[in-house]
């Protein structure tokens, strides 16, 4: 058998959204994105760098990095949870909280 014969295609959704300063209803219209591009047939879904806050990384400000959080932790757990409801790869961008330090990271749920 052709070896193209036996690749299945792969549709990739991508969610663009405006953010505000309010981390829940970030979360709420990513999920919302995540739902449409599952509706529309995404098996994988990509959100956009550090979703969950307002861009802050062209700006020095120390206050931003009360914006980290843990991996595992409440965004990771829904992400989790809503993958799995919907059989679809989410890839998310968080700024994780260390104990050594801040780093941006990268999620495959």
């Amino acid at each position: 058998m052709n070896q193209r014969n036996i690749m299945s295609k792969i549709k990739l959704g991508l969610v663009q959204m405006s953010c505000i300063a309010d981390k829940s209803a970030n979360m709420a219209k990513a999920i919302e994105g995540i739902r449409n591009a599952h509706r529309d047939g995404a098996q994988i879904v990509c959100l956009q760098e550090l979703f969950t806050s307002l861009y802050f990384c062209d700006e020095e400000d120390y206050d931003n990095f009360l914006l980290a959080e843990a991996i595992p932790g409440p965004s990771t757990d829904v992400l989790s949870k809503l993958a799995s409801e919907l059989g679809v790869v989410i890839i998310a961008s968080l700024f994780e909280k260390r104990a050594q330090g801040f780093i941006t990271t990268l999620l495959q749920c």
